[in-house]
């Protein structure tokens, strides 16, 4: 039996336990030499980079759809630190420091986390998605991810069938961050808005887009560890210049997740060796 976490025996304890990590936290982000973006701009730059959509109700959740609602409440809260945002050369963008005050005139809701180990109602929980959205952004463009973590477990089926292995970007105020910086010469803006049922989120610039980018998984494997699925997958990115027409391909990472959902029918399991 795994050795109880003393926020576990103590739960009075949680809140000073956050308070403390986010303290030294945002101590590090001050001491680090890193200038951080923070500024919101309406008008909007030029030229677009990329533009996608992500789904904000999960139909597949398993779990009382009030969950759903309140996180689209809670992204919303957080998308209004972020819309506008310019991330100008040598800035970094920090997840956590943009949204540290979403919640400062109007709180948010709970939404599901994954809370030791289990699936359960968290205060702004949800957000996961939105940093989820992002990431998948700033793939698509020049700029450098310098923190990226992704979950240690699955544990609610992807809301839409085009599901792409390994590209997800946890992130937990006071634990881990979605940071990228800028080592461009070009100033990029974040955009942020909703529709009836997604989130859609652009990338502009204030220059013309020089590369298509691709991301995909050069392998995926399902893997029984025990009475444990592993999702194993290598995701890749192709870069195509659009003045010369040349390709490259690099592998950008392994990535590693425990599946705690069933798995459709016709998904291959391979038994560990």
């Amino acid at each position: 039996m795994a050795r109880k976490r003393m926020t576990e025996k103590f739960p009075w304890l949680l809140p000073i336990r956050q308070g403390q990590r986010k303290l030294f936290f945002y101590a590090g982000m001050y001491l680090d030499r890193n200038k951080y973006a923070q500024t919101q701009k309406s008008k909007h730059l030029p030229y677009e980079i990329f533009k996608t959509s992500s789904l904000m109700l999960n139909q597949n959740s398993g779990f009382d759809m009030k969950y759903q609602f309140n996180k689209v409440h809670n992204l919303k809260l957080a998308a209004k630190k972020i819309d506008g945002l310019l991330i100008r050369p040598g800035e970094v963008f920090s997840f956590c420091y943009a949204t540290r005050k979403a919640d400062q005139a109007e709180p948010y809701r709970d939404g599901l986390s994954l809370v030791n180990g289990e699936i359960a109602g968290e205060y702004g929980g949800g957000l996961c998605q939105f940093s989820n959205l992002l990431y998948w952004m700033f793939l698509h463009t020049q700029l450098t991810v310098i923190e990226r973590h992704g979950h240690e477990v699955e544990a609610i089926p992807p809301a839409e069938a085009d599901y792409l292995a390994g590209v997800d970007a946890t992130v937990a105020e006071g634990w881990l961050d979605l940071k990228v910086k800028n080592n461009t010469a070009h100033t990029y803006q974040i955009i942020i808005d909703f529709d009836a049922k997604n989130i859609n989120g652009t990338i502009l610039a204030d220059s013309k887009k020089c590369f298509d980018y691709e991301i995909y998984n050069q392998t995926l494997r399902y893997v029984r560890e025990g009475d444990k699925i592993i999702e194993k997958s290598v995701v890749n990115r192709r870069r195509t210049s659009r003045f010369t027409g040349q390709t490259e391909d690099e592998k950008l990472y392994d990535n590693t997740c425990m599946i705690d959902y069933p798995l459709p029918a016709n998904i291959e399991i391979t038994e560990e060796v």
